[in-house]
């Protein structure tokens, strides 16, 4: 089934919550693109996280679940995915999140070690929970820092916020 995981985990490192205005199928939408335009873009550790490790530059690489596996999020699996969003929302969207780090000195990349998660997105009318789960690595980016990158990358796409934390 497109959008989820079938073997998603139990054990989540981190749940947040949000109150929205928007529709679930504007706010899927928007998720879709905003993660597709962040796929292999490169990002400084200090714009995304309190950094361990200075001079580190980070790429996302998300997938999207469908059953047991994941599809990378280009522009030809973001368009399949939004023409379902179209004809139907979906109630939850599981993707796969490889985050690579490179710490750069004199101008050479070098590779550290990747961290891997697993991102669930719960649409609710007027709400939207997301659930982080850790696989593997450093943790160089903490799933709190994970969430809010994205929620604010998204909250960026619109004029106003859409996604609030609720008082």
């Amino acid at each position: 089934m497109l959008g989820a995981y079938e073997n998603f985990p139990k054990n989540i490192h981190k749940t947040a919550h949000f109150t929205t205005p928007t529709s679930t199928k504007r706010l899927q939408q928007t998720l879709i693109q905003t993660l597709k335009e962040t796929n292999t873009k490169t990002f400084n550790l200090e714009s995304i996280a309190t950094p361990s490790i200075t001079q580190c530059q980070v790429i996302f690489e998300f997938g999207i679940a469908e059953t047991n596996d994941f599809n990378y999020l280009d522009e030809d699996e973001a368009n399949r995915v939004i023409k379902n969003i179209q004809k139907k929302p979906f109630q939850l969207t599981d993707f796969f999140c490889a985050i690579r780090y490179y710490k750069t000195q004199n101008e050479k990349k070098t590779p550290l070690k990747f961290d891997y998660y697993m991102i669930r997105f719960i649409f609710n009318k007027n709400s939207l929970e997301t659930q982080i789960f850790h696989e593997k690595g450093p943790r160089y980016i903490s799933p709190e820092d994970i969430t809010n990158f994205i929620i604010n990358r998204i909250n960026q796409t619109f004029s106003k916020k859409v996604l609030l934390k609720p008082s």
